[in-house]
């Protein structure tokens, strides 16, 4: 038997391997020993049903638990090293709002700091939009941007659970929630890193939760919800919350022009959903456009816009075909945009293949795990439910627009992770009632699926893995350490960062704080003689050193010029 699964599951990936072997045994579990099986797994789902009926309780302990388990595991997973060129500019934005400001001035000196998703006319800023720049302020304000990371995925958790308890029977809600605490909240990118995910995952949680609630009841305070989850998708990610609201608009004006089931008039509608919904519309429009205009001048002008028509030559969407090349300041930005970008895609059938194919790889590791392969049999009666019928809208419309853009990472689509784990649970529902020869297959390989996805989450933690994505959280820890010895040496430091000719245009040196005049140390790229010795003017007061990341990523040297004898300096 041992020879004939061995040979049955030759070649095949691990995880691949690991779940036919895992459900093979829950299978002949449940056939050999039916009796055992419901008696062992109803004395454990009891326990967890009595205690997922107080709702309340059960989000906040979610919340609790999440947080508390991540900083349990420091030692495994330490905090995260930024290496990516978003998380810089995300940290420059959450530096800035705990600064207390929107945008900073232009420096004299930008173009020796000029650096990748980062304004520099007429504010110096972040491309992106406010949301997770809120939640590394906070953490920066409680000591560590990283610590609003973790916050910021608890109340993910906690509002995917809320949301799925609006949908689900209590005890089906609290098992979705556990799955996302277990897929997102130890070894993901989205909680060791700096990049984002969890704060539109939380908006898209707060508008699907908040519409089943109004149509049942109407209250002031799902509607009012509804609005905060509108704002914050706009506000995090303006395109993918687009999509996700167009399916819950149509649901709702149905619902308003009173073609849904519901005892409550028109004009309580009005006054209890409307009109609070409005405001905080209205509110959040008016501070959308103060925002752009403190960054931009333009109220109408948003920050990524403005980003993309300074630097970017190449298109969005997979149709898009690339502009004339641009004249930049430095090479690297030269080999990024101008050769690395109109590289990678050249608008042909093969490369909307290759992208897609990536996007879908990247993104099924993300949000899904081997074990889910055993949910199959399921997940066609979750996507035919009649009341499933808004979530898989949403979904469709999501994957489309996902699989429309060109580059897109796993996190972009983070508004529709309610939804996935809404289907998931749906699915295991589904698989639960499948019989065979009265044998509770379904009950086992349910508990399989469950049992395989904490299985991937502790053989990542023991590994010291991130995210099976591992290059999404795994930040060159060079720079920081050198960052962190100069701190702790007297006097202030200017690094010039010296690249070679076949740089890797993914690995950036050059990110800054919102405050540069008084920095301690700051980062600059080396370039033409006039302009170091402008830079060199300016900042006086500071001892420079040089920092070749190409060619020793730890040496620290004082600097001086190419060409330039030792005691010329």
């Amino acid at each position: 038997m041992q020879e004939f699964i061995h040979n049955l599951t030759a070649g095949l990936p691990d995880g691949i391997r690991l779940t036919f072997l895992v459900g093979l045994g829950f299978f002949l579990f449940a056939v050999l020993f039916p009796r055992t099986v419901g008696r062992i797994f109803r004395s454990v789902e009891s326990a967890f049903c009595r205690f997922a009926k107080h709702k309340t309780l059960a989000v906040l302990v979610l919340f609790l638990c999440v947080v508390d388990i991540r900083l349990v595991l420091l030692r495994q997973l330490p905090v995260p090293v930024p290496g990516i060129h978003d998380e810089y500019s995300y940290l420059l934005l959450g530096d800035t709002l705990a600064h207390g400001r929107l945008a900073n001035p232009t420096h004299p000196m930008w173009m020796s700091f000029e650096s990748f998703h980062i304004n520099w006319f007429p504010t110096y800023s972040s491309k992106y939009p406010p949301g997770q720049g809120t939640v590394l302020a906070v953490g920066q304000w409680l000591g560590l941007p990283w610590v609003g990371v973790v916050l910021s995925v608890g109340a993910m958790c906690a509002a995917i659970l809320w949301m799925l308890q609006g949908w689900l029977p209590a005890r089906w809600a609290l098992l979705g929630g556990v799955m996302v605490a277990l897929k997102f909240g130890i070894a993901s990118y989205w909680v060791n890193s700096y990049w984002g995910g969890a704060v539109a995952a939380t908006g898209g949680a707060l508008v699907a939760g908040a519409m089943p609630r109004i149509v049942r009841r109407a209250r002031i305070r799902d509607a009012l919800l509804l609005g905060l989850g509108l704002a914050t998708l706009a506000n995090s990610r303006p395109y993918e919350g687009l999509l996700f609201a167009i399916p819950v608009a149509v649901w709702f004006l149905w619902w308003f022009a009173g073609k849904t089931r519901s005892s409550v008039s028109l004009r309580t509608r009005t006054r209890r959903v409307v009109l609070p919904l409005a405001a905080v519309l209205v509110l959040n429009v008016a501070f959308m456009g103060y925002y752009n205009w403190r960054l931009t001048g333009n109220a109408f002008l948003f920050p990524h816009v403005l980003n993309t028509r300074t630097y970017r030559t190449t298109g969005l969407f997979l149709w898009d075909h690339p502009k004339p090349p641009l004249t930049y300041h430095n090479q690297q930005f030269e080999d990024f945009y101008n050769s690395w970008e109109r590289e990678d895609y050249r608008n042909t059938w093969e490369d909307v293949w290759n992208a897609s194919a990536v996007k879908l790889t990247r993104s099924g590791s993300t949000y899904f795990w081997w074990g889910t392969l055993l949910l199959l049999p399921g997940l066609p009666f979750a996507f035919r439910d009649r009341k499933m019928r808004l979530p898989v809208s949403i979904f469709l419309l999501e994957a489309a627009g996902f699989l429309a853009v060109i580059w897109s990472f796993p996190h972009y689509a983070a508004p529709v992770t309610c939804v996935i784990f809404l289907l998931l649970v749906q699915a295991i529902r589904h698989l639960r009632k499948m019989r065979l020869a009265r044998r509770p297959i379904g009950v086992a390989l349910s508990w399989a699926v469950v049992c395989l996805l904490a299985t991937d989450v502790i053989l990542g933690v023991s590994k010291h893995n991130c995210d099976p994505l591992e290059w999404a959280c795994q930040g060159d820890p060079s720079r920081a350490a050198i960052a962190r010895k100069l701190s702790q040496t007297p006097g202030k430091h200017l690094i010039l960062v010296r690249y070679e000719e076949d740089h890797n245009v993914h690995d950036e040196w050059v990110y800054n704080g919102a405050e540069i005049d008084t920095a301690k140390v700051l980062w600059a790229r080396e370039l033409d003689a006039e302009q170091n010795a402008k830079l060199f003017a300016y900042f006086k007061d500071r001892q420079i050193w040089l920092v070749e990341p190409d060619e020793d990523n730890m040496e620290l040297i004082p600097y001086q010029s190419p060409g330039q004898l030792p005691d010329e300096q």
